[in-house]
């Protein structure tokens, strides 16, 4: 297990890598001076060439690399041009937003799904299996964006059970707090539990005909033992694969979801970033990002390996 855990910690170093040197070229060779930006079309010659030496930019791109990787390697990730003050502080404020809805999204979207599929399976070709088939296909063609518009206007301003839009943390009120998420994570959850309720569903069908399936039932066993202590675990190992997919995907493409509800989370501090130009930040976090879709592969790799033994013997 631990020759395992070695090689898939090897295996992280170029996922975090490849994405921040693109990032550091494609900000140093995109057009537009980000000195000028920042001052503004008032600002004179002299203090926007001051404002590129505070910044390095006058540095040759080769020397701009050098010191740029030594601070990403010692996490000085520098002071955000905008907010001003460091990027490490900034960061996790906007990180634990969007934890919290992905986070919420993903466990929907794993129980929903894996709770459906299984039901699916059990009554195959019934009125319930077929009424299930159709809302996952449903719901795998609904839109994000367009999902939270109708939460909003059917939960938020119809109903008035949770708020519209804005976010407050868990500090001032667990309740609170949940309220702010509920529809961002459900708008995030709803499409991907979809996907794992076809996954569940499949792959059940597929146990289910297994001679050890066979075996267990003509031996007298209960049926939910045969179902939950057999047959789940097995259908759940490509599972496991699809929710790290969409694990990745929520952390990745909530930020559509962060405008609609103007929610201060990684991905619209990231977006604004971009905007304004602000290297320290747009580098920082793609960072964090790419750390944590890391750490997640990670997460499901030991998952995969704990149902499959097969996998870490590999």
């Amino acid at each position: 297990m631990l020759r395992f855990l070695g090689q898939r910690l090897l295996l992280m170093i170029p996922t975090v890598v490849v994405p921040l040197v693109l990032v550091f070229l494609l900000l140093r060779l995109a057009p537009g001076d980000p000195a000028a930006q920042i001052l503004g079309d008032q600002a004179s010659p002299s203090e926007i060439a001051a404002l590129r030496s505070e910044m390095g930019l006058d540095l040759p791109l080769p020397v701009q690399f050098v010191l740029w990787a030594k601070n990403i390697v010692t996490l000085k990730l520098g002071t955000s041009f905008f907010f001003k003050q460091p990027v490490i502080d900034l960061l996790p404020q906007y990180a634990l937003v969007t934890l919290q809805i992905a986070l919420a999204a993903l466990f929907l979207a794993v129980a929903l799904g894996s709770i459906l599929g299984v039901v699916a399976a059990i009554n195959k070709d019934g009125v319930l299996d077929r009424g299930l088939v159709g809302v996952a296909v449903l719901g795998i063609s609904l839109p994000e964006f367009w999902l939270a518009l109708l939460l909003i206007f059917l939960f938020a301003v119809t109903l008035r059970w949770f708020p519209v839009s804005g976010y407050v943390p868990p500090a001032d009120g667990l309740l609170a707090s949940a309220a702010t998420i509920a529809l961002p994570a459900l708008a995030l959850g709803i499409r991907q539990s979809a996907l794992i309720t076809r996954m569940m569903r499949s792959s059940m069908l597929d146990v289910l005909g297994e001679p050890y399936i066979v075996t267990a039932r003509a031996q007298g066993l209960p049926e939910a033992m045969v179902i939950g202590r057999y047959a789940v675990r097995t259908a759940a190992i490509p599972v496991v694969t699809v929710a790290g997919l969409s694990a990745s995907y929520l952390l990745s493409g909530a930020v559509s979801i962060e405008l609609i509800f103007s929610l201060p989370g990684l991905g619209k501090l990231l977006i604004d970033a971009v905007a304004r130009r602000d290297y320290p930040v747009v580098e920082g976090a793609v960072l964090l990002i790419a750390l944590m879709l890391a750490a997640l592969n990670l997460i499901i790799d030991v998952v995969y390996a704990l149902l499959d033994p097969r996998v870490r013997m590999g």
